[in-house]
């Protein structure tokens, strides 16, 4: 499906933002020549119809099998998310056989959730919007890059990003919060990090952006999500990512 036409947006007309919403979004945009986009959040829910606590669970489960059980933490083990696990693999054994192994095992998971990961609202147009207006689009996400690409041939997306997707490599300690991805889009892109723009759902997001000297824009879906975000230090965030969409199309 790659219509841009969703039952969310056939409403957008009758959703009511406070204006202080678009007065914080207005100078950022404006702003914006380069739109560097996290992937899993932003984008898509990229685990909507394959859960990610599960696939950590395996991954946990995988190493366990294999006599490995002190290889990580309490905490760790009961994290339910998949990179924490392979961070803290990494970080005992850096570049071992079982490292990319384990990371291999999280890519295949990752594009077996690809077929089922579902838009984020309003995600689709706003993409193709930003890239009508002029802006340089980028991915820079902890996912990995042959998941984004495969998504976003999925939603005819290909060419608002391309050839810009900066996805995980073998180098795991380059995974944010650490801004390796970010740096790496805007040295390939030739922009400066005040020209640019971050939209990312995690603190690890606000925290590479930040340290890139990129302006942040945190994406959060429900109140959790806000609260982790604002926490962090995030200042703008927003819950839909309509009221982009309607100040790019000139309707606030």
């Amino acid at each position: 499906m790659t219509s841009d036409t969703t039952q969310s947006e056939l409403a957008a007309d009758d959703s009511v933002f406070d204006d202080t919403v678009f007065d914080d979004l207005r100078e950022p945009v404006a702003r914006a020549r380069v739109v560097l986009w996290d992937f899993d959040g932003p984008i898509c829910a990229l685990f909507a119809g394959h859960s990610a606590q599960r696939v950590a669970v395996d991954l946990v489960e995988w190493l366990e099998g294999r006599g490995l059980h002190g290889l990580l933490t309490e905490a760790e083990r009961e994290s339910l998310d998949p990179h924490v696990v392979l961070r803290a693999v990494d970080r005992r054994h850096p570049g071992s056989d079982l490292v990319d192994e384990l990371e291999k095992r999280l890519t295949q998971e990752e594009l077996r959730a690809t077929s089922l990961a579902m838009p984020t609202p309003y995600a689709d147009p706003l993409i193709r919007t930003w890239t009508a207006v002029g802006a340089r689009l980028a991915v820079a996400t902890n996912n990995s890059p042959l998941v984004v690409h495969e998504y976003l041939a999925s939603r005819g997306l290909t060419s608002c990003f391309a050839p810009h997707v900066y996805g995980r490599t073998q180098e795991l300690s380059h995974l944010k919060p650490d801004p390796h991805c970010l740096n790496r889009a805007l040295n390939a892109m030739g922009a400066a990090p005040s020209s640019a723009l971050m939209i990312g759902d995690t603190p690890s997001d606000y925290l590479a952006a930040r340290e890139a000297g990129v302006p942040f824009l945190g994406y959060a879906r429900n109140e959790r999500k806000e609260k982790l975000l604002r926490d962090a230090g995030a200042g703008v965030v927003v819950g839909s990512l309509e009221p982009l969409l309607r100040l790019l199309r000139g309707q606030a």
